[in-house]
């Protein structure tokens, strides 16, 4: 019956990806690829001074990036310690220095990490101006970075990959914004709040004083979905009646997060001419997706464990509104898509079932990946899969009419070791420092052994993949996590940009190679075959003696 329910919630989702795959993709290649402006988009561009006819050298298109996110970082750094004198700041204090950083880190790098309780620490001014501005700013940056590549991919004996600011403003003004608004006014017809009521106190049924906060919640709701941020008003996130509260609304938050990353290899297509190689693309992540997501299915359902095998399901931090399959699903779907947000504790979960929103993220996100990040990293590994198949036939690979040499294998291995080098690095120094791991052993893990390893390996996996959900029973809110976590989401965000970005420009220098009998198709189920193992063995060799170490040795034991 679990297995019918779980089954009948994916096909829903897969069927309204479906209806809106071909005119969002569509829409998305007309959106970066259109000549003309809007009025509201010429307005921006005089006011920041912006030429949008003017086209950007790689080294130009990442400086642009570099230097609006460091601004937008510190506009959220100062909002934070300045909150006591702002208007709806709730008379909450200000938020302390090393937390305000790694906040203000965390939604810039559109991983929206949270130490704290959002309800408790934020007043609505700083969600507002502050971490909602970046909601879709942060993910206006990913979407940009990913048309760059596909540009790279499609220019010819071109220095140029477009213009940074007309990407941005065009992917908020166009994109982001329209669907945000959309999706919040269903949210609120399904219940979520939105106010500006403050703390409110109550009588509960039993007789028990509450306090109850409220807040403009649909409205960051809404976005931190759609833009993949994740980072939630409430500290029990999707698991929140205020955030999610009913059956329904949680596939609608799944569809949401979904929606632009599955509609982006359309786009690719689109923009490349080639229509098969986006569904290529859709392939691979789909397949890795379902095989995620059957796993999680199957070791939640066995229940492995004493408690879970008498209650007859692993329901421990897991919600009765959603059971087991909607948890599942939001788990994976959430992971898969750099969103971080949860409707469950992944903390949680059984041990097995527990290591697949974490390789979820170790496969780099792509399943199918956040909004933009998930494009462009899943065309590094294609690239890398072409090559590897380049070496076996004895011949210079190609991928799209471009000739992958040793320039563009070189960045893209260098992108795609960056994030498993911050999450061992990260996770190592955590025990390995002395002083590192009395604080760690001391105050931030509350379940030690082979669980409190897998917990810290989480964080830095979410961290350095900016995707920020966490397993809960992890206190992060200390100066090691919030310096180490902090540093990991910044690196593991505008490293792999800076090498993509320099990726695409070399690949929009080369003229396009006609495709030869020796040239292999990208658009057939073997490259799909190929691109997916390449994905699975790359993780498989870099993570599995962690893994070993933590939810394998746990799942095994239980």
């Amino acid at each position: 019956m679990e297995w019918l329910s779980g089954a009948s919630s994916l096909l829903v989702v897969v069927a309204a990806l479906a209806v809106v795959h071909r005119p969002l993709g569509d829409f998305l290649a007309h959106t970066y690829t259109s000549t003309r402006d809007l009025r509201i988009e010429r307005g921006i561009y005089r006011v920041i001074g912006v030429d949008p006819e003017s086209e950007q050298t790689w080294q130009a298109y990442a400086r642009a990036i570099l230097g609006f996110s460091l601004v937008g970082m510190l506009a959220v750094y100062a909002l934070q310690r300045l909150q006591p004198v702002l208007p709806y700041s709730l008379g909450l204090p200000a938020v302390p220095e090393l937390l305000s950083m790694s906040t203000a880190a965390s939604f810039t790098a559109n991983t929206n990490w949270q130490s704290y309780l959002p309800e408790s620490t934020l007043g609505y001014t700083v969600q507002l101006a502050g971490l909602v501005v970046q909601n879709f700013v942060s993910a206006a940056v990913g979407m940009a970075v990913a048309v760059a590549l596909v540009r790279g991919l499609a220019h010819r004996r071109s220095g140029t990959i477009g213009n940074f600011w007309v990407d941005l403003v065009r992917g908020t003004v166009r994109v982001l914004l329209p669907i945000s608004i959309l999706g919040a006014l269903v949210l609120l017809v399904g219940g979520v709040i939105q106010n500006f009521n403050g703390f409110q106190d109550i009588q509960t049924l039993t007789g028990a004083a509450q306090v109850l906060p409220g807040g403009p919640v649909a409205s960051q709701e809404s976005i931190r979905l759609l833009g993949t941020n994740g980072g939630g008003f409430f500290n029990a996130n999707a698991a929140h009646p205020f955030e999610n509260p009913a059956a329904w609304t949680n596939i609608l938050q799944i569809l949401l997060m979904l929606l632009i990353p599955s509609a982006m290899p359309r786009m690719l297509g689109t923009m490349v001419g080639d229509r098969k190689q986006g569904y290529a693309i859709l392939a691979v992540m789909g397949v890795l997706f379902l095989a995620l997501w059957a796993a999680a299915m199957a070791f939640e359902l066995a229940g492995a464990g004493t408690a879970p095998g008498l209650a007859g399901a692993a329901m421990e931090g897991k919600e009765a509104r959603f059971g087991i399959p909607g948890s599942v699903l939001f788990g994976i779907v959430s992971t898969g898509t750099s969103t971080g947000a949860v409707n469950s504790m992944h903390d949680s979960w059984t041990a097995l079932g527990g290591m697949m929103p974490l390789l979820a993220m170790m496969l780099g996100e792509v399943a199918p990946g956040g909004v933009g990040t998930g494009l462009y990293g899943i065309l590094v590994l294609s690239i890398i899969a072409v090559f590897i198949a380049g070496l076996l036939v004895g011949r210079t690979p190609e991928y799209l009419g471009k000739k992958i040499s040793t320039t563009q294998i070189k960045l893209a291995s260098l992108s795609i070791l960056i994030t498993p080098a911050l999450v061992l690095i990260g996770t190592a120094l955590s025990f390995a420092v002395p002083a590192v791991r009395a604080d760690v052993e001391g105050t931030s893990i509350w379940n030690p052994g082979v669980h409190g390893l897998t917990e810290v390996l989480y964080a830095f996996t979410s961290a350095a993949n900016n995707n920020g959900s966490a397993f809960a029973g992890l206190t992060a809110n200390t100066d090691w996590f919030n310096a180490a976590l902090g540093v990991a989401m910044l690196l593991g965000r505008f490293l792999p940009i800076i090498l993509v970005l320099a990726l695409a420009g070399s690949l929009a220098k080369q003229d396009h190679v006609p495709a030869t009998a020796g040239t292999l198709p990208t658009h057939k189920p073997l490259f799909v075959g190929l691109t997916a193992g390449v994905i699975i063995l790359v993780t498989a060799l870099t993570y599995f003696p962690v893994l070993a170490l933590g939810p394998l040795a746990e799942g095994l034991v239980a």
